[in-house]
């Protein structure tokens, strides 16, 4: 295998270093999913029973003698429910690991002073995901009380595991993955590419476009649920606001390093921090 080749002090690096970057990121996420899988599938059995607790609290009335059990309509639906619970567990536990590799493969574009804000990125990511994911899960039954309850009342509702599983699914990473967009937008603004002036301006249009996608994106699609979902993300981004205001405010008390220099004049050089940029990457190889 070829050696991997270090970024420049720039960040800057060749579209096919870029590639095998990327290459490498996307195996060590994968492996990371399927040793979380492999928990899942070991511990299914105490993992099924907490999934399928949301379903058990819908209206007795529309279960079939008031017992609320999931039905398996195939021969191979068993695996397929085993491999669908450990995908989810692998998801959820292997969450730092693929975050780290999201950032890990941004962060050689970034300068030596930016990338400091690695660690704090895993600080807040892994718990922002896992609390997207808690407030999914309990907010999975209203979805289906709603919905379950327009049923007539002279009828008998039977629910597939395979759908109930595909619509935890998709509550678990819709929202785990929502409660992120915010620490997006600090880790942006920390690193220069997003002002707080910019987010002020454009709040409102923030704030409308993430009603749209909470009512786009919730499976059920139902008002309580898009609103679960969009309620504490606008308070999130809110909170982000603030965040890159008070780091805008003071970035414009520290001086300057190029200022006072004309458009032709070359800025000065760190030396010492280029050098320990390549001896860093040098020891990493």
């Amino acid at each position: 295998m070829k050696p991997r080749q270090n970024p420049a002090p720039d960040g800057r690096m060749p579209l096919m270093d870029h590639l095998r970057e990327l290459r490498n990121r996307l195996i060590k996420a994968i492996l990371g999913l399927v040793a979380g899988a492999l928990v899942g599938w070991l511990c299914f059995g105490p993992i099924w029973d907490f999934l399928k607790q949301p379903y058990t609290r819908i209206p007795k009335e529309h279960c079939l003698a008031g017992k609320c059990d999931l039905v398996v309509h195939g021969i191979f639906d068993g695996f397929f429910i085993h491999l669908k619970v450990a995908l989810i567990v692998g998801a959820v536990l292997s969450s730092p690991i693929w975050l780290y590799q999201i950032w890990a493969f941004v962060a050689p574009g970034l300068y030596r002073r930016e990338r400091r804000w690695t660690y704090t990125f895993m600080a807040a990511a892994v718990p922002l995901f896992c609390a997207g994911a808690a407030l999914a899960y309990l907010t999975m039954d209203k979805g289906l009380k709603i919905f379950i309850g327009l049923a007539p009342g002279d009828t008998t509702v039977l629910v597939g595991v395979q759908d109930y599983l595909g619509y935890a699914q998709a509550m678990l990473l819709i929202f785990g993955l929502t409660f992120e967009l915010p620490l997006f937008v600090v880790m942006l603004n920390l690193v220069g590419v997003l002002t707080h002036e910019r987010i002020r301006k454009s709040r409102r249009l923030l704030v409308f476009g993430v009603f749209v996608f909470a009512a786009v994106a919730t499976p059920s699609q139902d008002p309580f649920t898009m609103l679960a979902l969009a309620l504490p993300t606008v308070v999130l981004f809110e909170f982000a606001e603030v965040l890159a205001f008070f780091h805008d405010r003071r970035k414009v008390r520290r001086p300057d390093p190029d200022a006072g220099l004309s458009d032709d004049e070359a800025s000065p050089l760190d030396l010492e921090a280029i050098d320990a940029e390549l001896e860093g990457g040098g020891r990493a190889r």
